[in-house]
């Protein structure tokens, strides 16, 4: 591990973060970590006046809405347990397909979003303008080409179609990477919340009251309320 350039890319604190989850996670064989994340919020209905070229239609790319009984959904990267508690918590995911094959989606949500990584439930206080969009994926034959910018494009024309201003998600303080690509597009960082977990034990601080949390549970869980940018 590079410290120079770890500090370089993340910073004094959050590098300092890292390092100690790091070994605190090999010390504990992953029962102990650190999880820091940044809260952002992405204008939408910007995409296309913040592109310095157009998108161009591409006839081999297509984009779609997938339900739960679509035999598409069976095929999704990840387990069926996760997505089947996506659609019973009313997700909506648009997918992409390349040649007519899979080739990545993004899952959105209305209202309240359970974070399931952790225990945390993140809240929009302005539902009617703002959706949280999270697990953006594409997979990894399509992630050199354009495959992810026709995603969000569509995506955000639809959103903006139905007067939605903002999508809010959640960023690892450790992935500059997203950070940046996010700073792209005109995200804005509405704030952080740091989780130390302790095996079942869940220690949180929080951007808002009550700020300090404690969780043994999935009955003890921290709420964090979103607002659109001013």
């Amino acid at each position: 591990m590079n410290l120079r350039l770890l500090v370089k890319q993340l910073g004094w604190a959050n590098g300092a973060l890292y390092v100690t989850s790091r070994i605190l996670e090999k010390a504990s064989n992953q029962r102990v970590r650190i999880v820091k994340y940044y809260l952002v919020a992405q204008p939408i209905g910007l995409t296309d006046a913040k592109s310095a070229k157009p998108m161009r239609s591409d006839s081999t790319t297509s984009m779609q809405q997938v339900s739960s009984g679509d035999p598409l959904a069976q095929a999704f990267p990840r387990p069926w347990a996760i997505i089947a508690r996506r659609y019973a918590a009313g997700s909506i995911c648009t997918a992409a397909r390349v040649r007519g094959e899979f080739a990545g989606f993004i899952w959105l949500q209305r209202g309240r979003y359970e974070e399931d990584e952790l225990r945390c439930s993140f809240v929009l206080d302005a539902p009617s303008i703002s959706v949280w969009d999270f697990d953006v994926y594409i997979e990894p034959k399509y992630r050199i080409g354009r495959t992810m910018a026709r995603l969000w494009s569509h995506v955000d024309a639809q959103l903006a179609a139905e007067g939605v201003r903002w999508s809010f998600s959640r960023i690892s303080a450790f992935n500059t990477a997203s950070l940046s690509s996010h700073a792209r597009l005109g995200a804005v960082i509405c704030g952080s919340a740091v989780f130390l977990l302790l095996g079942p034990l869940q220690f949180s601080y929080l951007p808002n009251y009550p700020y300090l949390h404690l969780s043994a549970s999935a009955r003890s869980v921290p709420v964090v309320r979103l607002r659109p940018p001013s």
